[in-house]
């Protein structure tokens, strides 16, 4: 059995959109400045992000927030559009902010990884904890 010349020639290369930003911002003053935005590509890098020596021991002492921004989805949930809904969870200066559903995943996955010991110092200090 042969390919078509359509399915052989055709293979396109996917690129992987980020599905969450992570925004760090510095107050001065009155003044709210956004220092950096990383942008990640799933809560698999998120988890090894916030992880021990992941990228969040990095974060400099001047940011005074942290927002991770998830990106709505490209397709709605018509079967439940309560998942869709934008909602912002605050944990220290942390905002998660984007579909319930997304918020809801991840925090999970936060508390399941807080549970075992699998959350870096650095993040668990920028979420309000004290160890």
């Amino acid at each position: 059995m042969q390919a078509s010349a359509s399915s052989r020639g055709n293979k396109e290369k996917t690129v992987m959109q980020p599905i969450l930003a992570v925004e760090y911002r510095v107050k001065v003053g009155e003044d709210e400045l956004k220092e950096e935005t990383v942008p990640l590509h799933g809560l698999e890098e998120l988890l090894a992000y916030v992880a021990p020596g992941g990228g969040c021991e990095q974060i400099p002492s001047e940011v005074s927030e942290i927002r991770m921004v998830f990106l709505p989805p490209k397709h709605p949930n018509r079967g439940n559009p309560l998942a869709d809904v934008p909602v912002t969870l605050q944990l220290g200066m942390v905002f998660f902010s984007g579909p319930l559903s997304e918020v809801a995943r991840t925090v999970q996955e936060l508390l399941d990884k807080a549970g075992r010991r699998e959350l870096s110092e650095s993040f668990l200090l920028v979420i309000g904890l004290n160890s």
